[in-house]
């Protein structure tokens, strides 16, 4: 149990926070344990007192049902990781989350203007493959059964769903997901590089304070901290979310 402990805890730590909070949440839905309710999204939900702003977030935490709980969790691990340790537009943790808010915040306006959708990891998902798979330009990629230009894989996604009960709803879902993701890269990259401009959308100061924290090791039986050491950053996170690499068992 250990080494199970251990080898979770050595995987890029956005990546498993989020790939986990999904696969908690389906398992519960699908599984009767917890209500489908709060995962829905619609607008009008948010003009009601309390407005309920957790459905900006818990929305994008339910996947399709049936394997589509193992696939859809895959993928977003799968995807997560790739930006986390070896994109280079995400060399710090908050550069990461930063990301993941900004695609998100243009989702959700995109959903409730023009689609049907209530369910929006599809679209999150797709934004993660788009943004993965730029780098990857030359390379392949395996979808299912056959070998296809891994820049190419983000819209094989998005056919795929014609396949399914309600394709062409989750189609135009997973179609705001590469609008996101591309808005997002012509914004930090694409302007900048080619317009001789600056990235228009930094990432802000406070979420980089927020990323900082003094020492703290995860080790299988729990967390130790250390005092910041001088000239050190201080904050609420876990260190892992600000530096990569597994954590080591002290003793």
């Amino acid at each position: 149990m250990a080494d199970i402990v251990s080898v979770y805890m050595s995987t890029p730590p956005i990546a498993r926070t989020v790939a986990t909070a999904v696969f908690l949440c389906s398992v519960g839905v699908y599984t009767g344990m917890l209500s489908a309710a709060p995962f829905i999204f619609h607008y009008s939900f948010l003009f009601k007192w309390p407005p309920a702003l957790y459905r900006l977030v818990t929305s994008f935490l339910l996947t399709g049902p049936n394997l589509g709980v193992l696939f859809d969790t895959y993928f977003v691990f799968t995807y997560l990781s790739q930006l986390e340790t070896s994109n280079s537009k995400f060399s710090r943790k908050e550069d990461l989350i930063w990301y993941l808010i900004f695609v998100t915040s243009v989702i959700v306006p995109l959903n409730a203007l023009f689609t049907e959708g209530y369910l929006l990891l599809q679209a999150l998902l797709i934004a993660l493959c788009y943004t993965a798979t730029q780098d990857q330009r030359g390379m392949n990629a395996h979808f299912y059964i056959i070998t296809i230009p891994a820049q190419l894989m983000p819209w094989c996604l998005l056919l795929v769903q014609l396949l399914f009960p309600g394709g062409w709803v989750n189609m135009k879902v997973g179609f705001t997901g590469i609008v996101a993701a591309h808005l997002h890269d012509f914004l930090t990259r694409i302007y900048p590089e080619f317009g001789n401009g600056r990235n228009l959308i930094p990432t802000p100061g406070f979420i980089s304070w927020f990323m900082s924290t003094p020492r703290v090791q995860n080790t299988v039986y729990g967390q130790s901290m250390q005092p910041a050491r001088g000239g050190g950053r201080s904050g609420p996170l876990p260190d892992s979310w600000r530096t990569k690499g597994p954590g080591r068992r002290l003793g």
